[in-house]
């Protein structure tokens, strides 16, 4: 499909959505026409007598709701704010260089150029249209932001829409792959400028955001049942509409993309696989390194750095990437920004918005954090906290210290707990379960059997939980343990009430942190005045954590714990897996297999002999935050 073919497709489909329009409003004025009929006919002596005159009666009153009615939604439809995408404005001021390389390449194109350039926290580039009515009014006449107020064939109008650029491109592309990747993109500001193209996305983009406010909770009664009545109207019309402005979508695509053909079309393949590589080191930054941070309440404040040093990184150790290091001595594109630094801070915040749900601005539980206090402000803090609570939890399972005497916790009471021979049969006690008079250790019984049958994939019985001071029951003889801290369950209940213990726990921390968090929003701007903090994350990175992944992840940040404290052992950073242990300087590799080894299977045998070999005590204590 040429340029040509595909402008044509785009606009014949956006005409076959502005016929939809004309026809709603044609229904809409049908029973005002025909109330004028009816009015004129009396007034003229033809359509007179007693049906015609009950004909008035009926009509004219429909015919006034109907255009009261259709006033109402056409109001909404054009009021309605449609979605913005949150992003990081960027002026012509900041990004001179930018500017001037986005209106060369329209230019180029002969197209349109954008009327303003913002960053968003991904891997992918965009035109938005910024100018419904309820976004504010446009600027004056004449004025050509992007153009530097020059007079040309390219001039920017008041439809020009805005051009999103993934950060992760400015740090990573050289300056000549980003031109190359954003010529498809900005060569789809020529279709964009058409006025049928242009008003048909308007009014597909008014229904959207009609169906948006007839949606939204919190609302009285007469409202609710006005803006239903909307809301069904306007889904009608975007059902009605849905598969011409798809194709329409498709068409302006097609024609942007035989645009840019001829636009450094060599390099475009090169840019091309930078697009695949960078996306591929975002996903790994954000989930591995930025996430475990995030969790203790510190951003990465230099994301879009962090993900050149990931990809440097991976270069390194698969031969596959060895030529993307070489391009590095080539001018990055972010050198097209005034402040890079500042730019990089704003995207970094913005993704940890919206990906984990932080708060808006920087407070007391929200801090930026430099990839040199990484380590120590996040990973050893992490795990310190995650053993502080794997001990808590063994306190309220009432599990007894290894030695009653020790001044602290130790990582022997973990191993000795997960990894006790089962009692024989004949040995055990009788379970509190079985008691027919009720006695407290009952509670304790049953959440355990219940989240051992969860961690075998069963259902676990229905009913009320049961309350916290019952869940949390320490001390000996006030849990299914014993009074000696022995249990006589099998090991896998074992396993699984520890695990369900930690779900427990920090699900409470997490809600408690929730509740407690009242950041300041600041002013609205249009880019955030959609958000609406209960339904952050918009882009959560990963799913809830199994409660043996979270038994996993406290079982290893135990070991690490001990190891920094009895080894001399360090917290690192590796830049595609995380925060990792640092034995004499040397990244252990070889320590969540014999974790898993522990927790899984019962054996700690192999972790035990990493541990002689490593010269790491278990009995010793360690500090915990």
């Amino acid at each position: 499909m040429g340029v040509e073919a595909g402008a044509q497709a785009a606009r014949s489909r956006a005409l076959a959505v502005l016929r939809i329009r004309s026809r709603a409003l044609a229904v809409a004025l049908l029973p005002a026409a025909v109330a004028v009929v009816l009015l004129a006919g009396a007034s003229t002596g033809h359509l007179v007598g007693p049906g015609w005159q009950a004909a008035r009666w009926t009509v004219i009153p429909v015919a006034v709701l109907v255009l009261l009615a259709a006033g109402g939604i056409a109001l909404v439809v054009a009021r309605s704010r449609p979605a913005v995408s949150p992003t990081v404005p960027i002026t012509e001021e900041s990004a001179p260089d930018l500017y001037r390389l986005v209106r060369d390449l329209a230019d180029r194109l002969d197209v349109p150029a954008p009327s303003a350039i913002a960053l968003t926290p991904d891997c992918d580039s965009w035109l938005e249209d910024r100018t419904h009515p309820a976004h504010g009014p446009p600027p004056p006449e004449g004025r050509d932001e992007i153009a530097g107020g020059r007079r040309g064939s390219h001039r920017r109008t008041a439809a020009a829409p805005v051009l999103v650029i993934g950060s992760p491109f400015l740090w990573w592309m050289r300056v000549g792959e980003l031109r190359a990747v954003l010529a498809p993109v900005v060569a789809g500001t020529g279709p964009s400028a058409h006025p049928d193209i242009a008003a048909a996305r308007r009014f597909v983009r008014g229904l959207d955001a009609a169906v948006a406010v007839a949606s939204a909770p919190d609302r009285g009664p007469v409202s609710r049942a006005v803006l239903s009545a909307v809301g069904r109207v306007a889904r009608l019309l975007l059902h009605s509409c849905r598969e011409h402005a798809a194709e329409m979508e498709r068409g302006v695509a097609a024609a942007a993309a035989e645009r840019a053909q001829a636009v450094d079309y060599g390099l475009r393949i090169v840019a091309q696989e930078q697009v695949g590589l960078a996306y591929a080191g975002w996903d790994r930054l954000l989930t591995r390194v930025a996430l475990p941070a995030w969790r203790m309440g510190r951003w990465p404040s230099r994301l879009d750095a962090g993900v050149v040093a990931a990809l440097t990184e991976l270069s390194r150790r698969d031969r596959l990437a060895e030529g993307f290091a070489s391009r590095l001595g080539e001018r990055p594109a972010c050198d097209l920004l005034e402040e890079p630094g500042a730019v990089d801070e704003a995207a970094s915040l913005l993704a940890a918005r919206l990906f984990h749900g932080g708060p808006a601005e920087t407070g007391p539980d929200w801090a930026p954090v430099d990839w040199q206090e990484y380590p120590d402000e996040v990973v050893d803090r992490k795990w310190r906290t995650d053993a502080a609570r794997l001990h808590r939890v063994l306190d309220a399972l009432g599990i007894r210290r290894t030695a009653p005497h020790s001044a602290g916790p130790t990582l022997a009471r973990v191993l000795d707990h997960l990894a006790a021979p089962q009692q024989p049969d004949a040995e055990r006690q009788p379970s509190p379960t079985t008691n027919t008079t009720p006695t407290p250790e009952a509670p304790e019984a049953a959440k355990t059997s219940e989240a051992s049958e969860a961690a075998d994939g069963e259902t676990p019985p229905q009913g009320p939980p049961a309350p916290d001071s019952e869940r949390r029951t320490g001390g000996a003889g006030g849990d299914a343990y014993g009074a000696e801290g022995e249990s006589d369950e099998p090991e896998n209940a074992r396993t699984a009430a520890l695990a369900a213990g930690l779900t427990a726990e920090l699900a409470r921390e997490e809600a408690a942190a929730t509740h407690d968090r009242n950041p300041a929003q600041g002013s609205p701007t249009p880019d955030t005045v959609l958000w609406d903090a209960g339904t952050l994350p918009l882009f959560p990175l990963q799913p809830p954590r199994t409660a043996r992944e979270l038994l996993a992840d406290h079982v290893t940040a135990m070991v690490c714990c001990a190891a920094m404290d009895t080894a001399g052992a360090t917290p690192g950073l590796d830049w595609l897996d995380g925060p990792t242990l640092l034995i004499n300087g040397e990244r252990a590799t070889d320590l969540t297999p014999r974790v898993l080894s522990l927790i899984e299977e019962g054996d700690p045998a192999p972790l035990q002999a990493w541990l002689v070999e490593s010269g790491i005590r278990p009995e010793k204590p360690v500090r915990l935050v």
